[in-house]
């Protein structure tokens, strides 16, 4: 889903609006649709179900219609994302997509999860694409999938691996700058053959295959479109349909879409827009009878970025928006029909008019969609979408029951390891140095935390730092040696953040040596959507101290793990290993030291275990890790989020394990609460519904 060129909610609304309303387009993956599609009002009518003579298993446009093996079909479809829903549930989601009355699943395939590093494929775990199609197959849907390069979406780089920012020469990303057509290539050399067995002509589900997205509202390069239209050709043969989607305006089809016989353009536009004019436009951007009406993210709700209240879409509102399509014949996928979660590191981010006005995605992708982040369908947004589908597609609604949530009560957490602890077991290998700062991407460390040291003489009247340009927020510490005891004091010195970049002051301190000067920069999601899509991260400038630039540098890795990538072998000893003697943290909760803490709770059996959620409530912010698994960032001093979603499948009976890296400041008191509901009232504001 795109953010900005989309298409603008009203301003009565109160989201950004950008030049379109971005809107949920690049979200992420795309649902397939399933349903009979009777002949469109603007056309020439057929009569539902009516046949035309077809030799062989086919999905093709005529006349303007959809046509599936002869028969005219209207797609009713939903975008369910592989990667934010653990493997285990994947059939209990399209179940309840069935319930709803799709007959379509569209999909976004995002490069980053399946080649995290340059030449390695990863298609197992949550990255199980090809068994996710199967299922979809299996349960009777269709597929229209969304294979990229870029699908936006909220994801992190809008799919993009974050090592291609630090390829040299510098990668021009969505053009077609000839090193960045070959990576793609290289990617697609792997990922379409997969798909080519699951088309629908060779007894798969898929039925269509959308490449980029939304590129109307960010470029201009008919040659890149071009050259991912033969690429897929080339792979997938002429038989499938290949489409792009882009805002309903004339402006972002003139730039976005194909003039190409064999390329079908399909169109997103606000939820509650008039779609029929919008669905005539389209066909001036298609072939004669090539257009079918096609609303390829309709929006079910809205995301959210930290710090705002959290975005709701009326029930009815959404279900009669949709109907003014389903009713005269048009075809619609829903975004989402069911969110999920951004689990790991893999959260994306906008920005405003400048770089600097920068606003990451939360953890949680519940999106307000008919089927909760849990599952849960026992909704007045599911069931005002049911009513209306079910007048349209009269494939039995199967009954999927919501899951039970469970609360497993207080977690007693202890404090493990310092950030410190974390540096001194570093190998010394992983370690880099340089007369300046470099970017994460340069130090090979795409996701969570980048430690910067340096050291410099002190003033008697202090000095002033100043990093003007770091991604995305970092935290100052010193220390020096004591003249007493030979322990290190570490010392909080205040936070700069690519929103809020303010120099800071550092005090005197009584050094035998040098000052040790600490930064430890997280990424809290590259920019998915917009020009400033080439996001690296880190300290990204030179830095200044008393108005002249600091030189020498060591860049230090935190490793912890990203979604579907195994722990490092270090893990359990970060969590365990007691705190180091050679540093000294103060005990006032205000001094920010980051650090480790674990705890632990426990199941009875088997029959026991249920989804849950996390409440941080009353901790700073970080990132925590269930059994291991990353189930994603908390900021509940900011919110709106108050807890993380711990699917059942992470547990297990017995002892479960909990980890939190916390940035800022624990529970005075330590505890932290397994509850059995989700929570977005977190913040500052009183007001934390934001009514779209």
């Amino acid at each position: 889903m795109a953010m900005t060129s989309r298409r603008s909610w009203p301003s009565s609304m109160g989201r950004h609006q950008l030049d379109f309303v971005l809107l949920l387009v690049a979200v992420g993956i795309s649902v397939p649709l399933f349903a009979l599609l009777p002949s469109l009002s603007l056309l020439p009518s057929l009569p539902r179900g009516e046949k035309i003579i077809t030799s062989s298993r086919k999905f093709y446009i005529k006349d303007d219609i959809f046509w599936k093996d002869g028969i005219a079909f209207q797609i009713i479809g939903g975008d369910l994302h592989y990667f934010r829903v653990l493997p285990e549930y994947w059939e209990d989601r399209l179940l309840k997509a069935k319930t709803l009355g799709l007959n379509t699943i569209q999909v976004y395939v995002p490069w980053n999860l399946h080649e995290p590093k340059p030449g390695m494929m990863v298609f197992e775990g949550i990255g199980d694409l090809v068994s996710f199609l199967k299922l979809c197959q299996k349960l009777d849907f269709l597929v229209m999938l969304r294979a990229g390069p870029y699908i936006c979406g909220e994801w992190d780089l809008g799919g993009f691996p974050a090592w291609v920012l630090a390829v040299k020469p510098r990668l021009q990303l969505r053009t077609s700058d000839p090193a960045y057509l070959k990576l793609v290539e290289r990617w697609w050399d792997v990922l379409l053959p997969k798909v080519f067995p699951l088309l629908y002509s060779n007894g798969g589900p898929v039925i269509m295959v959308q490449i980029e997205n939304e590129y109307g509202s960010y470029g201009n390069d008919k040659a890149y479109l071009r050259n991912l239209v033969s690429m897929a050709r080339g792979h997938l043969g002429d038989d499938i349909i290949v489409y792009t989607t882009d805002g309903g305006r004339r402006e972002t089809l003139e730039k976005g879409t194909v003039p190409a016989d064999d390329v079908y353009s399909a169109v997103d536009f606000t939820t509650g827009d008039d779609p029929w004019p919008i669905f005539e436009l389209q066909k001036k951007f298609n072939a004669p009878g090539r257009s079918p009406p096609l609303s390829s993210e309709f929006y079910t709700g809205w995301l959210t970025h930290w710090g705002e209240k959290i975005a709701k879409t009326d029930a009815e509102f959404t279900a009669a928006s949709l109907e003014k399509i389903l009713s005269r014949n048009g075809s619609a996928v829903l975004y989402m029909v069911h969110g999920g979660t951004n689990f790991g590191f893999y959260n994306g981010a906008n920005t405003g008019s400048t770089e600097f006005d920068y606003k990451p995605d939360l953890t949680s992708y519940d999106y307000d969609a008919p089927i909760k982040e849990s599952g849960d369908i026992d909704n007045p947004k599911f069931q005002a979408l049911q009513r209306v589908i079910k007048k349209y597609n009269a494939v039995p609604h199967s009954i999927t029951p919501s899951k039970q949530l469970k609360a497993y009560g207080s977690i007693k957490m202890q404090m493990t390891t310092s950030l410190f602890d974390l540096v001194s077991m570093t190998d010394p290998a992983d370690v880099i140095t340089s007369s300046n700062p470099i970017s994460m991407e340069s130090a090979g460390q795409m996701f969570g935390f980048l430690l910067y040291e340096s050291s410099y003489i002190t003033k008697k009247s202090g000095n002033i730092l100043k990093i003007p340009k770091v991604h995305d927020r970092a935290q100052v510490f010193v220390s020096c040696f004591s003249q007493d005891v030979d322990v290190r004091v570490l010392r909080y010195i205040g936070t700069t953040e690519r929103w809020n970049n303010q120099p800071l002051s550092l005090p005197i301190t009584e050094c035998n040596s040098n000052t040790s000067l600490f930064i430890l920069v997280e990424n809290m999601g590259r920019v998915n959507y917009g020009p400033y899509i080439f996001d690296e991260k880190g300290i990204l400038s030179s830095v200044y101290l008393d108005g002249q630039i600091l030189h020498g540098w060591k860049m230090i890795p935190i490793p912890f793990h990203n979604l579907n990538q195994m722990p490092n072998p270090s893990f359990e000893m970060h969590c365990t290993k007691k705190r180091s003697e050679q540093f000294n943290l103060t005990n006032d909760v205000s001094q920010k030291e980051p650090a480790l803490f674990a705890g632990e709770f426990f199941i009875d059996s088997a029959e026991e275990i249920k989804d849950t959620y996390l409440s941080f409530n009353g901790w700073g912010k970080g990132v925590a890790f269930v059994n291991k698994f990353n189930i994603g960032r908390y900021w509940p001093s900011v919110g709106p989020q108050c807890n993380l979603y711990v699917p059942a499948p992470l547990l297990k009976p017995g002892k479960n394990t909990l980890v939190i890296f916390e940035l800022e400041s624990p529970h005075l008191e330590l505890w932290l609460e397994s509850v059995d509901m989700q929570d977005f009232t977190c913040g500052s504001n009183d007001s934390k519904v934001n009514q779209l």
